[in-house]
């Protein structure tokens, strides 16, 4: 089968497959510039040794060749100056490939296993995993109320039923959310997470569990409930008891980014 072959069904296929798939698409440090415009930079692949085990996903020749037809496309659609995926299939690495530069103005590749990006929402499902961890313990009930592991603020009762951690964790706490306004340009304009969340609380627009609607705050509201049921800052709990079990190299969690 080539590449010409590869049809929508195979790319739902590859979504439920696979453990993970991370697609971060980073505009570095360069400013986006027209597709026309845009350079070609050699792709570093990295090896995977071998296939992977189970059936569904077996080449990750056919995997490649069907994702260089996409990110080719949707980085030149989206003025996207560079990219980096990885696939990870049965706990193992299956496929990972950085696509164009990390700096367009430098010309400087992006190499998948090498080029530092911002996780941005990737650091969601930390999030929820550190929530599971600390239900696993007992620590943390999904079903409660979140003004139950809340001291220095509480969430209105805006609407009978509570929102709880299970509606954080499946964006359906009904809170409005906007994008402005949400990043700083300097480490120096964080604020200490219940200072930013009592601050910018945003109003409860719907019923909890009654519709779906992506919430940064309410992914923030999590990470701030493990942190005061943990007692650790969050950057700490997600290097001990996350990234260091898993064996991932040192990255840079904290508020310096």
């Amino acid at each position: 089968m080539n590449s010409n072959t590869i049809s929508y069904q195979l790319a739902r296929g590859i979504t439920l497959a696979i453990l993970a798939l991370v697609v971060c698409l980073t505009a570095a440090t360069a400013r986006a510039t027209p597709a026309s415009t845009l350079p070609t930079a050699p792709v570093h692949r990295i090896s995977t040794n071998g296939a992977a085990r189970s059936a569904g996903l077996t080449d990750p020749v056919e995997l490649e060749a069907f994702l260089d037809e996409l990110l080719a496309r949707q980085l030149a659609e989206r003025h996207i100056p560079g990219a980096s995926l990885a696939v990870v299939k049965d706990g193992r690495l299956f496929f990972a490939k950085g696509y164009s530069y990390a700096n367009l103005e430098q010309r400087t590749p992006l190499v998948a296993d090498q080029t530092l990006v911002r996780v941005g929402s990737i650091a969601k499902p930390f999030t929820w995993t550190a929530v599971l961890q600390l239900v696993e313990q007992g620590k943390l009930d999904l079903n409660a109320d979140v003004n139950t592991y809340l001291a220095d603020f509480q969430i209105p009762a805006t609407y009978p039923a509570p929102i709880t951690l299970a509606h954080l964790l499946t964006h359906t706490a009904g809170f409005e959310d906007w994008q402005l306004g949400i990043t700083v340009s300097s480490a120096g304009g964080l604020l200490p997470l219940g200072t930013y969340l009592a601050r910018e609380m945003p109003a409860r627009v719907s019923p909890p569990g009654t519709v779906t609607a992506y919430s940064n705050y309410g992914a923030t509201l999590a990470g701030y409930i493990v942190e005061r049921v943990s007692g650790q800052p969050f950057e700490q709990y997600m290097q001990q008891h996350i990234l260091q079990p898993l064996g991932a190299r040192p990255r840079p969690t904290s508020r310096s980014l």
